[in-house]
């Protein structure tokens, strides 16, 4: 039960402690149960049949039509356009809106983003809520609170039977039940009128779209619109009908803290003046909403759209049982393998936790036997939001760099706005922390989508992405690896020789103030978080990475 995406910095010690010691026990105890409330009484559900008959859909097909059939593409890097491209992108909704995410905080974001879903249902507009349970906190229960509306329903994929907020309990439960709570929807998607869709990397919460002093995720979603939006709505579908998705209603019976209806709206229309941060005009977020920005541009065309053919890859609802065989289904993991095994030339990948397995090993070692340059982008020690993916990740180092495999890891504070996607203010916090998940083959091609490069988001979590043919895009996200992977922004790492003839080392080379600086001992904000890691590399938990 790795929690990939932790609330603040403050918890991710604590946090990898618990996530570490739990998983090591969970081998010895893993009975796998149906999900408390899973009898409970529901409906099946389908995306809206015929999207041309609403204002977005019937502009965007005649688009589609104009461009050979192919989908249009946008990809929002800067944080604070990630939330107010979903605010605008609900209050544009004129008959479904269905979200799917694996964190749904009720933080200042995530309060007024509910608040636009409550709208969206009182002027008829049908609302499906599907998020996961795996990393809830205190406040996030806001959202269950609008499962009371007529025209929204909210689902919770795989959730604890304990409905409080004590991590003790939380963590005994799944102690005794690994075997089902070790799995967990990953997966982040937004579709409107099944017209529109928005999906990648980013979770609704403050972190994510870069708003929180404290602590600031890089992530990318990439707006759609097309054939590819309906191919999204269908993935919804089928997680949103699985025997996993549990009503609301049936968590309530069971003793969820779920704040009444009234409450939620009284909650959700408070409107801060100024939402954590200012934004690099110096306005406020709540203004900025009513500007209409960027999802205005978007539909007057003063933010073009990429046309390309795209490729729609989810895991099954039942991942796991197709992982190991007893079940059929789709593993998306097959179509991204085969993107990067028929790379020519180039493979850049920007991964938060990069825990590769033996034959995804094998693959890198035959592009490098094929002289294909490979780039990876990925969290420092000083940076990654979790310590335990990092004590995972560290003894390929030095493998894949005698291969003349490329590795760089971003900064806490990156020396550069330029690629971190905020603003230089926020930058310097020195709360940087990379989320994005994004690989690119020969500047052709691209995935973008929730899928880490580890074990965990292969193997135990399911996940959702695009597979998508356009040098153009793919020539923004390699420019956008060039930016994450400066020396200013990034630790850049080399292998060399000891001086008495011992074993390489690892050098983390990178600028302070303008200054080349080379380090051997591997940065950390403190010698007990680099012993920390040390000591979690050293157990066996190689699955849960």
């Amino acid at each position: 039960m790795r929690h990939k995406d932790l609330p603040a910095r403050a918890r991710m010690e604590a946090g990898a402690r618990i996530v570490a010691a739990v998983a090591a026990l969970a081998m010895l105890a893993a009975c796998a149960t149906t999900p408390p409330g899973a009898g409970f009484p529901r409906s099946e559900s389908v995306a809206l049949a015929h999207p041309e008959e609403t204002r977005l859909g019937s502009r965007f097909a005649a688009m589609a039509a104009a461009h050979g059939g192919a989908s249009g593409f946008r990809i929002i890097t800067v944080g604070v356009d990630g939330f107010l491209a979903r605010a605008e992108m609900i209050d544009a909704a004129e008959r479904t809106l269905d979200l799917q995410y694996f964190i749904f905080r009720g933080d200042d974001t995530g309060k007024l983003l509910t608040d636009g879903l409550l709208r969206a249902a009182d002027r008829g507009v049908r609302v499906r809520v599907l998020v996961d349970d795996g990393d809830t906190v205190p406040g996030d229960e806001q959202i269950l609170a609008l499962a009371a509306h007529p025209l929204v329903e909210v689902r919770i994929f795989n959730p604890f039977a304990y409905r409080g907020h004590s991590t003790f309990r939380r963590a005994l439960e799944f102690m005794f039940n690994a075997g089902r709570l070790d799995y967990r929807m990953h997966n982040k998607l937004l579709v409107v009128d099944n017209a529109l869709a928005l999906v990648g990397g980013r979770n609704i919460g403050n972190q994510y779209f870069q708003v929180d002093p404290g602590s600031q995720f890089a992530d990318d979603d990439v707006f759609a619109a097309g054939p590819v939006a309906p191919a999204l709505s269908a993935t919804f579908d089928e997680y949103w009908n699985s025997p996993l998705a549990v009503p609301a209603q049936a968590l309530a019976e069971r003793g969820a803290k779920i704040p009444a209806l009234s409450e939620q709206r009284a909650r959700a229309r408070w409107h801060p003046t100024e939402l954590v941060e200012p934004s690099a005009t110096g306005g406020d977020y709540v203004t900025r909403i009513a500007t209409g920005e960027p999802f205005s541009g978007l539909m007057s065309g003063k933010l073009p759209l990429v046309w390309a053919s795209a490729r729609v890859v989810c895991d099954s609802p039942d991942k796991k049982e197709v992982v190991d065989g007893s079940t059929p289904g789709r593993l998306m993991l097959r179509g991204v393998k085969r993107m990067i095994a028929a790379t020519d030339s180039e493979l850049l990948m920007v991964t938060p936790y990069f825990v590769p397995a033996a034959d995804e090993l094998d693959v890198l070692r035959d592009l490098r036997l094929r002289n294909v340059a490979v780039g990876v982008v990925t969290n420092s020690l000083e940076s990654t939001p979790d310590i335990v993916a990092h004590a995972g990740y560290i003894g390929y180092r030095k493998p894949l760099l005698a291969q003349g495999v490329r590795l760089y890891e971003v900064r806490a504070q990156p020396g550069s706005a330029r690629g971190s996607g905020q603003t230089t203010r926020l930058s310097r916090y020195g709360h940087y922390g990379l989320h994005g998940k994004l690989i690119v083959s020969d500047r052709q091609r691209l995935f973008i989508g929730s899928m880490n490069f580890d074990k965990r988001s292969k193997g135990l979590n399911t996940e959702i992405g695009l597979l998508i043919d356009s040098p153009e895009l793919a020539t923004q996200t390699a420019l956008r690896f060039e930016a994450m992977a400066q020396p200013a922004n990034s630790y850049v790492l080399s292998l060399q020789a000891d001086a008495a003839g011992g074993a390489a080392h690892i050098v983390w080379s990178t600028l302070e103030k303008g200054q080349a600086v080379d380090y051997t001992t591997e940065p950390a904000q403190s010698s007990a978080r680099r012993l920390l890691m040390r000591l979690l590399s050293l157990l066996p938990v190689s699955r849960e990475l």
